[in-house]
């Protein structure tokens, strides 16, 4: 039940925020200069069991690219209806994703982690690019993806 409740709370603070207690968050994504395409980006959340909560965003607009953000494409089945933001572009290499969201405050010290699952075009898929446990403490730290992300922090 606490996990249902969580997740509802991660949907409507999106959606709806008057409904459930949230802040705006932003979340900061700059990537290495790989020498590659631009990058797909899908963000997401799992709960403290890992299980998937809810999409975030993603940043990459062709669908047929999709089933290269490997781990969010098997906990989504590629559902695009489950992601709140979708941008028709790709993030280039070298360049910073930065988008301000209303995240529910139940997700925050309560086991939940973000996620980035990376992809680009001729190059190794990186699902699990980045993740991080979304901690009030955590904020405003910076942590290193393992391929595509140089870098990444979350600020409230």
């Amino acid at each position: 039940m606490k996990s249902l409740l969580a997740t509802l709370a991660l949907t409507t603070a999106l959606t709806l925020p008057g409904i459930a207690a949230a802040r705006p968050v932003t979340l900061t994504t700059t990537l290495s200069s790989y020498g590659g395409d631009g990058a797909y980006l899908a963000l997401y959340v799992t709960d403290a069991s890992g299980a998937y909560a809810g999409s975030l965003w993603m940043a990459g607009g062709k669908s047929k690219y999709y089933e290269h953000l490997t781990d969010w494409y098997r906990a989504t089945g590629g559902d695009t209806a489950q992601v709140d933001g979708i941008t028709g572009a790709s993030v280039g290499a070298g360049r910073t994703l930065e988008i301000t969201l209303d995240l529910a405050d139940a997700l925050f010290d309560a086991g939940y982690t973000l996620h980035i699952d990376a992809a680009v075009e001729d190059m190794r898929d990186s699902p699990n690019e980045v993740a991080v446990p979304l901690t009030t403490s955590g904020a405003g730290t910076p942590v290193q993806g393992r391929r595509y992300v140089a870098s990444f922090a979350y600020d409230m």
